[in-house]
């Protein structure tokens, strides 16, 4: 292709929003002949959007000084922008980041023009002032690029500016009022009137705010509304802590192949042009997987991996010592975690961490303690996550101190919010901790029906590990009382005899409508019922409800 006719192309498919094809075509023009500085920004664009970081800072740094040799200050200060926001994740590239910043103001202040690249400026400036701690004056430099953004009607500005004016106001514990805004920009991203770059940034920022302060159910939400325009953007290079918790919240769902393949993709394409921070986490989230999976040998590689790049190898490497029966091992590990300094969500999931080793290394008290400081956690951040995270622990702790009435409580509390974010992973879990209590109780038979619920769910899911353990604490069937019928059948048949419909049973079971609808199917069936009302007949009559 000649270099006009790959130029021609390159634009077309910019047009098209085909990043890769963009960068392609582009790239091949430009070697064929250095294109014009409108078209570097085009260039510049698609290499961002497909992780080409170092080709992106070549074509902003030639388009700024192509703007300045037909003197077009604007756009060369607009760039000079792009440059440093490029830089700002880069911690070796800092200086340069504030050198091209500096330039910006430089030359709006020279041409003393007015437009809407100078909210680009004050939101570059506002990002600094959250480094430095200052997020009061971070939001009010927010506040003046939403209002250049509203008066040249400018909407990536108005986008971008108030995604940062939200995020200010979580760094200041202002959690109801950031969010609010941060789902106000979303709501412009799903509509498709903000620029990709910003879309992407946006997303990203929202999953990793959703991450800290332990709003799943929010981010997973908005990745839901996303999936359309994600789908609509193969080829778009993800930030490496996008792609993470975006592998994070599919295990959550329970879509474990698909986390999987997202942390592995992750641990690809970020190992060596991406931000230390994300080469360190992505091995970690792909570990947790392969731990879970009883995959422990390359769990341990992948926990090496991440300490190596700089990550913290804990709380997941404790569990994975306690997953191999190394109990002293990760007990020891677990309490000089908890010695140190961390964030909140770093601190909470170590405290969750500890309560289960700390119990399986009959430290009881240890193990109380930490339930309590987790309880005051959730509490303080007043997420769903958390509080569920909380009530299994503490129910856990409960149990352990023999208070199997009092631990039954808050199992049913946690497996309920559960149930409310879809976490069918932690439901089985929660579950398994249930079918103790009811044993402790005498109640063999509800013990059953929780460590079979359970048990399927951890073999669906291939949660090795979880399924082995527990098999030895299922018994045969009671044949009088279930007759032919499965553990789950019984468990529906109970949820039918007391009016609820399939949604309302696949929604209490975590399972889906088509699973409950084989399963009354089965139980009509081996049963020989006619119909549910039949059905309610027979359980009352074997007092199964």
């Amino acid at each position: 292709m000649t270099g006009s006719g790959a130029l021609a192309r390159g634009r077309d498919a910019f047009a098209r929003e085909s990043w890769s094809e963009t960068y392609q075509a582009l790239m091949a023009a430009d070697s064929a002949a250095p294109l014009e500085p409108e078209d570097l920004e085009r260039l510049a664009a698609a290499a961002n959007l497909v992780g080409e970081e170092a080709t992106c800072i070549d074509a902003l740094t030639r388009a700024h000084h192509g703007f300045l040799e037909r003197a077009d200050p604007i756009a060369a200060a607009r760039n000079a922008v792009r440059l440093a926001f490029t830089m700002f994740e880069r911690p070796a590239l800092q200086s340069q980041a504030t050198g091209w910043l500096a330039r910006a103001r430089r030359l709006f202040d020279e041409c003393a023009t007015d437009c809407a690249d100078r909210g680009f400026l004050l939101c570059a400036e506002a990002f600094l002032r959250v480094r430095s701690n200052d997020p009061a004056g971070a939001e009010s430099l927010f506040s003046q690029a939403v209002e250049v953004g509203a008066r040249f009607k400018n909407r990536d500005v108005i986008a971008l500016a108030r995604h940062g004016q939200g995020r200010a106001l979580l760094f200041q514990n202002r959690a109801a009022e950031g969010f609010a805004m941060l789902d106000e920009v979303m709501v412009s991203v799903t509509c498709g009137e903000v620029d990709p770059i910003i879309s992407g940034v946006v997303y990203c920022s929202v999953l990793s705010a959703c991450h800290d302060l332990f709003d799943l159910r929010r981010a997973k939400e908005w990745t839901t509304a996303l999936s359309g325009w994600c789908d609509a953007h193969p080829d778009m290079m993800f930030r490496g802590e996008c792609l993470v918790r975006r592998s994070e919240m599919l295990q959550l769902e329970g879509a474990w192949d698909e986390a999987l393949a997202e942390a592995e993709h992750a641990c690809a394409r970020l190992s060596e042009r991406s931000h230390p921070r994300d080469v360190g986490t992505s091995p970690y989230r792909a570990a947790e997987l392969y731990r879970l999976r009883g995959e422990f040998q390359k769990a341990e590689e992948l926990y090496r991996r991440a300490s190596q790049a700089g990550r913290n190898p804990h709380p997941g490497l404790a569990l994975l010592r306690l997953a191999q029966g190394q109990v002293e091992a990760s007990a020891v590990a677990i309490r000089h975690e908890l010695e140190q300094r961390r964030s909140p969500a770093v601190r909470a999931e170590t405290l969750r961490a500890a309560v289960e080793i700390l119990l399986a290394a009959k430290d009881t008290a240890a193990a109380h303690s930490n339930a309590e400081e987790l309880m005051r956690t959730a509490n303080t951040l007043e997420a769903l996550f958390l509080r569920a995270a909380s009530a299994a622990a503490s129910g856990a702790v409960a149990l352990a101190e023999g208070d199997a009435a009092g631990a039954m409580t808050l199992l049913r509390e946690a497996c309920a919010i559960w149930r409310e974010v879809e976490a069918p992973y932690e439901i089985a879990r929660t579950r398994e901790l249930t079918g103790l209590a009811y044993r402790r109780l005498g109640d063999e038979e509800g013990a059953q029906l929780e460590f079979e619920a359970a048990a399927e769910t951890f073999e669906r899911l291939g949660a090795r590990p979880d399924a082995a353990r527990l098999a030895s604490l299922i018994t045969a069937p009671s044949a009088d009382v279930r007759g032919p019928l499965t553990g789950r059948e019984v468990e529906v048949l109970r949820l039918i005899a007391t009016g609820k419909t399939n949604r309302a049973i696949a929604t209490e079971l975590a399972i889906s409508e088509k699973t409950v609808a084989r399963h009354v199917s089965n139980i009509l069936t081996k049963l020989d019922l006619p119909s549910r009302s039949a059905a309610t007949a027979y359980a009352y009559s074997r007092n199964l409800v």
